[in-house]
């Protein structure tokens, strides 16, 4: 064997490895990839229980309940309501009829959320959820856009 083809087949290797270790990952990534979810899309989907994602909406209308740090609400897209709990302060501009997006897992038909964040002004929605609830007919945007 040459010093050439020797070369050859080490390149070929070492881009079979990498071609290898490229697929493992996206393989390991492929569930995380899109973790945005509208509550109608995660009642038509397949999601395995305990999986992390987030969970983006508006927040029901006389839907908050809060106990102290626990709080109950319900986000909705206007066509499915899902009931989130979560077990910390909600932050300062939380509001019903607001955007909201949490983060966390789904457990028995219940979003469990580890973190909830709302919008910080009257003119802010993450773009995500404002484009799913656009598709919807849900939210209009003030600005005109």
């Amino acid at each position: 064997m040459t010093a050439k083809s020797k070369r050859l087949v080490i390149i070929a290797c070492i881009a079979a490895l990498l071609g290898i270790a490229v697929m493992l990952v996206l393989g390991a990534l492929r569930d995380n990839i899109v973790f945005f979810y509208t509550p109608s899309e995660i009642s038509q989907s397949k999601l395995k229980s305990g999986q992390s994602l987030r969970l983006g909406g508006l927040v029901k209308d006389g839907s908050v309940e809060i106990e102290g740090m626990k709080s109950v609400f319900i986000v909705t897209d206007g066509t499915v309501d899902i009931t989130v709990k979560y077990d910390n302060a909600l932050p300062s501009l939380f509001r019903e009829g607001q955007g909201v997006v949490t983060e966390g897992q789904i457990e028995n038909g219940v979003f469990i959320a580890q973190n909830v964040l709302a919008k910080h002004d009257e003119n802010y929605m993450p773009a995500e959820v404002a484009e799913k609830l656009k598709e919807q007919g849900v939210w209009q945007d003030s600005s005109g856009d």
